[in-house]
């Protein structure tokens, strides 16, 4: 097919599901041409190239990345035909005007499902995904990778990608060691999805191409394990698919995009952090779920707090320093860190706004919502030298790190920090252990 006839194809995305959907549905495709990936929500990841090594040989020079900017203006400037929305945890509201302003630029909408992206795998897959980020789906993971163990089960844990570096380098991510971590240069939003599995000696692959992903996983692994990023639907098929819902997040069931294709999807739900909400709260969120899943069994599970040195909070004034996705574009005021600061006597929690570096406070002008409290940002050196800094001017006597990673280990500050972490419980019956081994038996696989 002559050059002159491919449909030309903007991709717009965050540097995950947009190279995904393109290895998938359009890096062997003669008649398309992907002209160009938009790069949004993740900072510092535009004016890159997709390399020719994994764009494939239609693309000789790969492909470029730009700044989402004027959406309309791109496409015309670039002649597209169609744009391919490939990022997620965005309102529908948000897609919809994504939609008009390529179609007022004259150019086709396009979401690609499950069916044109997802890999397919040689071992049974058991998924994690969410209605929205934040919900809890990695000490979900976590839980399930624990009780796969206890049958003598090894889980390869596939996480949802975030090449934020080197691509070509990037192309199959392998980390079983905190110091594989450092070798690759991981930025804090890697690190805070990776050590945590990596510190249960699960071993954690990720990435750019899943294809070869899902083939390095199959080589050391029973079972494959699906811990998601933000709301996206799974890359790989799942067998069993377990879509978690935020019993602190009324009205968000269905209100975003991937989320609502997730849980019509599911094969088990689960109300998260019911012991954290009340009552009337967890109730509506289990019928909101039920009106768009009504024949879907739903579970309920607690996300119990858990502080290393509960004793060094009290009395004293807190810096709480919470997982960035969860609070920026997860929409919520606060994580894991404040809800255990506030739980202890005496404590006073210190707003950082007053002494948030640059970089930081364009963070917080841009996401208002946020609470009084610091967002892990380390997107880049520039981000993690603010959040240093930030750490080290707040009038504050000890810092709460509701992240998942370990604060002091990437951060040097004189001030001590305390860890909280969530973790998993059942809430009632039936619980997410009986269904897991039963999946388990009905593939053979229980040991």
């Amino acid at each position: 097919m002559g050059e002159a006839s491919r449909r030309r194809t903007l991709i717009m995305g965050a540097a995950g599901r947009d190279f995904h959907n393109f290895n998938t549905a359009f890096r062997g495709d003669e008649a398309s041409e992907v002209v160009a990936f938009t790069a949004a929500q993740i900072p510092g990841i535009a004016g890159r190239r997709y390399p020719p090594s994994l764009a494939g040989p239609l693309y000789p020079d790969g492909i470029p990345i730009l700044e989402e900017t004027d959406l309309m203006a791109q496409c015309r400037e670039l002649g597209v035909d169609e744009v391919v929305f490939s990022y997620s945890d965005i309102s529908h509201d948000a897609v919809m005007h994504a939609a008009s302003r390529a179609l007022a630029a004259g150019a086709d909408f396009r979401l690609l499902g499950p069916d044109a992206t997802m890999v397919e795998a040689n071992l049974p897959v058991v998924a994690v995904c969410a209605v929205r980020t934040g919900c809890g789906k990695s000490q979900t993971a976590r839980h399930l990778s624990h009780l796969l163990r206890e049958r003598g089960l090894k889980a390869a844990i596939l996480r949802h990608p975030m090449p934020y570096g080197d691509l070509e380098r990037q192309r199959v991510q392998r980390f079983a060691r905190l110091e594989d971590l450092d070798e690759a240069n991981c930025t804090i939003e890697e690190r805070e999805e990776y050590e945590p599995h990596i510190a249960e000696e699960n071993i954690v692959f990720a990435g750019v191409d899943y294809a070869d992903i899902v083939a390095a996983a199959e080589r050391e692994a029973d079972v494959i394990l699906w811990d998601g990023g933000n709301n996206d639907f799974p890359m790989v098929r799942p067998d069993l698919h377990i879509v978690l819902a935020d019993a602190l997040r009324p009205g968000q069931t269905a209100s975003h995009h991937p989320g609502e294709a997730v849980l019509r999807m599911a094969d088990i739900v689960v109300v998260n952090k019911v012991d954290a909400a009340p009552p009337d709260q967890v109730d509506r969120v289990i019928e909101e779920v039920r009106a768009v899943v009504p024949d879907k069994p739903i579970l309920k599970a607690a996300s119990p707090v858990i502080l290393d040195d509960p004793e060094a909070l009290d009395g004293k004034r807190v810096l709480v320093v919470e997982d960035g996705p969860t609070v920026t574009h997860g929409g919520m005021p606060h994580g894991a860190g404040f809800v255990a600061a506030r739980a202890r006597p005496g404590v006073t929690i210190v707003d950082p706004r007053a002494a948030a570096a640059p970089e930081l406070r364009e963070v917080f002008e841009r996401y208002p919502h946020i609470g009084p409290v610091l967002p892990a940002m380390g997107y880049s050196p520039a981000q993690r030298e603010a959040l240093r800094a930030t750490i080290e001017a707040a009038d504050a006597d000890v810092v709460v790190a509701g992240t998942p990673i370990d604060l002091a280990r990437i951060v040097e500050t004189a001030k001590p920090i305390v860890r909280a972490r969530y973790a998993y419980a059942d809430a009632g019956e039936p619980t997410l252990e009986s269904f897991l081994y039963t999946f388990l038996k009905e593939r053979g696989l229980q040991c």
